[in-house]
């Protein structure tokens, strides 16, 4: 019997294969989904979160290699098996080389099933049992979501944290990057180490080498004792630098140095000191566009960006809205004086729809400035206005207004359409393939703007 919670999402468009499949797997313990089609496989994803897809290879419509390969660019640790008849097994052979976990021949030993499945979940590190994977969680326990594209994030993460691989975070002002640095080095081999964070952007060029470097006494003026610098701080632990696209072009090629050499050499110092130190990056800035500007060194981008993590905007997550104004709740509630309970129904409706230029950062400003000011324990609608006021005065930056109005044009597309993605794309003046790749980059799925079913 397997009590592990395991998620299982069946694609098949033979209504007797897929009932039988879910019966011998709901029977032993897997939670299964079962759907006739790849397009409503690709709708149940985010709402259904499987641990492991099991699809046809040949099916109407979208066909499992296809249905892979979406899966595949939204959530490549999400392990996919194929089944296929016996003359479709050079297309398995193929799609395996291409990333496919595996596949079977249809008709199957349920017994081979079984040990594909274990070893699925086993390779995509998805074998703890539900004890297990909550204490395996304390390792992202400030990260508040039930969002999918989070808990994807969150997956990949877990994944990169194993490893010695430098990480890029690419994402907003105010969605958190640090935070989940700060995530990805708790569940790390060096999380007995330090956690070291700086932002590039504060601190000034002529400052920049000796506060990452240190520097030696009498290095300079001031300089009244020995400074060790933040890489040494972080040795054995991981060094986050945020803010890496407004790093002086001039610095760049000393850091490209110590990470080539795991050594720094202090200001003022002729000794070198050896560093053992994970690298963890982050930008709200397009470095592909700074590469090409000039602004960024190429071999600097390719050390610090060997996985990149992207991560999403609140309004990208607006079912975590709620949670999060909750939670900042009882956290200001915690170091002060007032009793307050939470919003009102129409105050939680205009948090939840608001824009958020701001993203998380943002949303806590807004929810800290009306329990400043409210008297009494729910707080009205129009403190919120007030508050929204207030945080409006700063205009977004243009990548950041223009990433919003991409991502809102293309939903009214979408809804005006009913989710034929041919349609908006001609409305568009786009070609099929362009307007997939822009919907892939804004994470939005044709399928969920389709209507129901009557």
């Amino acid at each position: 019997m397997n009590d592990s919670g395991h998620r299982v999402l069946l694609v098949d468009d033979d209504p007797g294969l897929l009932r039988l499949l879910s019966l011998r797997l709901t029977s032993i313990g897997y939670e299964v989904s079962a759907v006739e089609s790849g397009e409503q496989a690709m709708a149940q994803l985010p709402i259904f979160r499987p641990h492991l897809v099991i699809t046809d290879l040949r099916m109407d419509g979208m066909d499992g290699m296809a249905l892979f390969e979406m899966i595949h660019n939204r959530s490549p640790a999400l392990p996919v098996l194929i089944l296929t008849a016996h003359g479709n097994i050079p297309d398995a052979v193929a799609a395996t080389k291409k990333g496919v976990f595996s596949y079977l021949t249809k008709p199957f030993d349920s017994q081979i099933l079984l040990e594909q499945i274990e070893r699925a979940l086993e390779v995509s590190g998805e074998t703890h049992t539900n004890e297990l994977d909550k204490a395996d969680n304390e390792w992202r326990k400030d990260i508040i979501t039930r969002s999918p594209l989070m808990e994807e994030l969150l997956t990949q993460a877990r994944l990169v944290a194993d490893s010695e691989a430098s990480v890029f975070i690419h994402g907003q002002s105010g969605t958190g990057k640090e935070m989940l640095a700060s995530a990805i080095h708790m569940a790390s081999q060096r999380k007995k180490g330090e956690f070291v964070a700086l932002n590039c952007s504060a601190i000034p060029e002529t400052l920049l080498e000796s506060e990452l470097f240190g520097h030696a006494k009498g290095a300079f003026t001031g300089a009244s004792r020995d400074h060790p610098g933040l890489f040494q701080a972080a040795d054995g632990g991981t060094l986050f630098l945020d803010e890496i696209g407004d790093m002086p072009p001039g610095f760049q090629v000393k850091l490209l140095r110590v990470l080539q050499e795991r050594i720094v050499r202090p200001v003022g110092s002729t000794n070198s000191v050896p560093v053992d130190v994970r690298i963890i990056s982050a930008s709200h800035r397009d470095l592909n566009d700074a590469l090409k500007s000039g602004e960024f060194r190429e071999d600097l981008y390719y050390r610090l960006n060997v996985v990149t993590l992207e991560l999403p905007s609140l309004v990208e997550r607006r079912e975590d809205i709620p949670l999060l104004v909750n939670h900042f709740l009882q956290e200001l509630a915690s170091v002060g004086r007032k009793v307050v309970k939470g919003f009102s129904s129409d105050a939680m409706e205009v948090l939840v729809s608001a824009p958020w230029p701001g993203n998380v950062r943002q949303l806590y400003n807004v929810v800290e400035q009306a329990m400043a000011f409210t008297t009494t324990p729910i707080i009205p609608v129009s403190l919120v206005h007030r508050a929204l006021r207030d945080e409006s005065g700063e205009l977004p930056a243009f990548a950041d207004a223009r990433r919003r109005f991409e991502r809102d044009y293309l939903i009214q597309l979408l809804q005006i359409t009913n989710g034929n993605v041919s349609k908006a794309a001609r409305i568009a003046k786009r070609n099929r393939t362009e307007f997939y790749k822009l919907l892939h980059k804004h994470h939005l799925n044709p399928s969920q703007f389709k209507p129901a079913a009557p």
